[in-house]
């Protein structure tokens, strides 16, 4: 991820909810409709999610030390996951509480004109963050589809401003929903109805945020296209003769580890193999250049060692592992 544009687009969500926040409870406090209320508190539990994601870049952005060897790139990860439980908590769980009191025991709206005029407001500047988010993704996402950019982006950020935008946008209509119909039935009940619809509509966004940084957190590989740049830089037909075995593992968005069982030509001298090894180092760094740690284990190949998988154990006196860490 861009790093000016994931920022720029957190702090453009950030900026649109406080001041749609705001305007919500100015709205809840004059109409006492419980859309409006469930609204605010959507808006500032978004506000809150935005300060997390500001605050899990910035503690990534730390230098490796000997207890985090691998540095902290994963703190993202982990402040995204915060932002899903804090959206299903604060914001979807409140709604489907408000929601039930207000049907439980409705009331009628006052003063129409606060919460409509609020809910226009909050849809244009929503709209605007929500612009802002799909034009830095953009950037990132080329010819993948949406669905596709939120499911494999390996930057949780602005997959995370993405679906909060699209999930304020559509709760923002039905908040306005509820309201009109409230105000054309006489019944406040439609606002309660309106409020659970905002309510599970949280929770959803809430439980898929969870599942894609779920998954990024247990750790994830390095996508199709990277892999195979990889593999076509390691192998030059020379010295390095094949792929035996590979493993990828994201440390962090643009942290990427690699560890390689490489087949050298058995009459090599050690020197060789070294020589190899770096210009291989130097071959994928410049074809991926998040690859930040580069193991390579020179082998000579047999169909039975391929056979014996990439977890076997190093028998005594084997080849010794080349590591290189930048």
């Amino acid at each position: 991820m861009s790093a000016s544009g994931g920022t720029r687009a957190i702090v453009a969500a950030l900026a649109a909810n406080l001041a749609i926040a705001a305007s919500k409870f100015v709205a809840f406090a004059f109409s006492g409709s419980s859309s409006m209320l469930a609204e605010g508190v959507h808006s500032l539990a978004d506000s809150g999610n935005q300060a997390l994601l500001l605050v899990g870049s910035k503690k990534a952005q730390r230098e490796a030390t000997p207890q985090h060897p691998f540095g902290y790139g994963r703190e993202r990860y982990i402040y995204a996951f915060l932002v899903s439980i804090v959206l299903f908590s604060v914001g979807g769980m409140f709604a489907l509480y408000e929601g039930y009191e207000k049907i439980k025991e409705p009331h009628e709206l006052e003063h129409w004109y606060w919460p409509v005029g609020v809910l226009v407001f909050a849809i244009i500047a929503e709209g605007f963050s929500f612009r802002t988010a799909i034009k830095e993704s953009n950037t990132l996402r080329g010819t993948r589809s949406w669905k596709q950019f939120v499911r494999h982006a390996k930057a949780p950020e602005l997959p995370v401003v993405l679906l909060e935008d699209f999930g304020a946008l559509v709760g923002l209509v039905l908040a306005l929903g509820g309201v009109g119909l409230a105000l054309a039935t006489g019944n406040a009940v439609w606002d309660g109805i309106g409020t659970i619809c905002i309510g599970v509509l949280l929770i959803l966004i809430a439980l898929v945020l969870a599942a894609e940084t779920k998954s990024l957190l247990l750790g994830e590989a390095a996508g199709a296209e990277e892999t195979r740049k990889i593999e076509s830089a390691l192998v030059d037909g020379d010295t390095v003769t094949r792929i035996i075995h590979m493993r990828t593992l994201h440390l962090g968005p643009e942290e990427l580890l690699i560890a390689a069982k490489i087949a050298v030509q058995h009459d090599d001298t050690a020197g060789e193999i070294a020589n190899a090894i770096n210009a291989a180092e130097a071959r994928i760094r410049d074809a991926v250049p998040i690859a930040r740690v580069i193991y390579l284990e020179p082998d000579i190949y047999s169909d039975a060692e391929a056979a014996k998988g990439p977890d076997r154990e190093a028998t005594p006196g084997g080849p010794v592992p080349h590591a290189e860490e930048h």
